[in-house]
């Protein structure tokens, strides 16, 4: 097949690569992502108090499951990569999703150390030293099944005693 070019969000039921001057979003602002705008983009953080909200996960089984209309967003993947130190970042899902997996916070001194969100937690937060934050940072989540976002490829810079960045709303 040959390659195509496109002007506009385009959902792949199949996966596709991104590539190009529209792979990027910078965030600057209090935003509520979607999967149009948002999903499988690198999401530039410049806000550091911004709170980022990931759509709510909609796991309803299409008629047609070849249709691009279908609403279906399990398998949407953001990629939150920290550009602005935070000092207050909240990524938050919709309060009925929560996190699952593993987020790393490592120091330049050496120590490191993995956090496992507790069931309730639907809130990340980064503050540019102890939660993790500094500029470098990475953060991807990806809606895996009915109200779980799955945290990953995850790691976390930051400086002293490090803590969990995870907490309920």
């Amino acid at each position: 097949m040959a390659q195509t070019t496109f002007s506009g969000p385009v959902k792949s039921l199949a996966g596709f690569i991104n590539a190009g001057v529209n792979t990027t979003v910078s965030l600057t602002a209090d935003t509520s992502l979607t999967v149009a705008a948002h999903a499988g983009k690198i999401l530039l953080c410049n806000d550091a108090d911004g709170k980022f909200t990931l759509p709510s996960i909609v796991t309803t089984a299409p008629t047609d499951p070849t249709s691009p209309d279908q609403v279906n967003n399990v398998g949407a993947s953001f990629f939150f990569y920290i550009e602005t130190a935070a000092t207050d970042l909240d990524i938050l899902t919709d309060g009925t999703d929560k996190f699952k997996g593993a987020a790393m916070v490592a120091v330049d001194d050496g120590s490191k150390k993995a956090f496992f969100p507790a069931t309730a937690n639907d809130v990340m937060t980064l503050n540019g030293s102890t939660k993790g934050g500094i500029v470098g940072s990475i953060v991807q989540v990806t809606a895996i099944d009915a109200a779980s976002y799955l945290v990953h490829n995850t790691l976390l810079l930051g400086s002293g005693t490090i803590v969990t960045p995870f907490a309920d709303a």
